[in-house]
């Protein structure tokens, strides 16, 4: 029987999140925790990178964690951006985000409708004597940097912030009772192997999300319950609700 559940997340910020609805249909406990956090680069870390910011003229920003993290370093740099800067952000919503640094203006702001990069390419395209950097974490593949050189278009990807296990404290490991785990990431599952070296699953449900997360439970030697997105259940939720389902009635 499935009582409380760990999600690997913040807790939602608006009280309509289905995961409110999953809690009371099912009388489970949600905990909310995320098993990783962001840190950004020191100046001194970023500048080992030999970029210097003000040689671009646009920034293409892939997540919120970019946005913080690029105006955080700027200032600690006393990098001074200059207002003809360009924005390209993956996202209305990433998009709209910038207002917290700068003032938004959407002639200098240009946002995809999908999330992926791909979606954003053609604006990229039409603006192409733009020089563009590339924020990103420590994990990421060369999949943005062979989209753009496909496009022919000048640009550079710099780390500025990296993801690392948000440690468990002595009191959440002694009373660590979950019946059901919920990760979204590979890092996720690396903080749980770091934070309980002797994790033994027995009848602890493990849910995933992403073709990633799900390889990161089986190549930790875990058994993995339920995996998302699916055809029929394209979100984490949906899956868990059915899952719930059928587990419970």
């Amino acid at each position: 029987m499935i009582k409380k559940i760990l999600v690997s997340q913040p807790k939602p910020s608006s009280e309509k999140s289905p995961y409110f609805d999953i809690a009371s249909r099912f009388g489970v406990e949600l905990v909310f925790r995320p098993f990783i956090k962001v840190e950004g680069l020191t100046p001194r870390e970023f500048r080992q990178q030999k970029i210097s910011i003000l040689d671009y003229t646009a920034i293409v920003f892939t997540s919120r964690h970019a946005i913080d993290n690029f105006f955080t370093l700027a200032k600690e740099m006393r990098v001074s951006i200059p207002e003809d800067m360009k924005y390209f952000c993956v996202t209305e919503t990433i998009a709209l985000y910038i207002q917290k640094y700068v003032q938004y203006r959407k002639r200098k702001v240009f946002f995809g409708n999908t999330g992926k990069i791909d979606d954003l390419l053609p604006t990229m395209v039409k603006h192409k004597g733009e020089r563009y950097l590339v924020p990103m974490s420590d994990v990421h593949n060369d999949s943005v940097a062979n989209l753009l050189d496909s496009k022919k278009l000048t640009h550079k990807e710099c780390v500025m912030y990296r993801t690392v296990s948000n440690d468990f404290t002595k009191e959440e490991v002694e009373t660590f009772d979950y019946d059901m785990l919920i990760f979204f990431s590979p890092s996720g599952v690396d903080s749980l192997i770091k934070n309980f070296p002797d994790f033994n699953q027995g009848d602890i449900a493990i849910a995933t999300f992403g073709p990633t997360t799900a390889k990161a439970v089986k190549d930790a030697g875990l058994r993995l319950d339920l995996e998302a997105p699916s055809e029929k259940y394209p979100s984490m939720t949906g899956a868990l609700q059915h899952y719930l389902l059928e587990k419970q009635g």
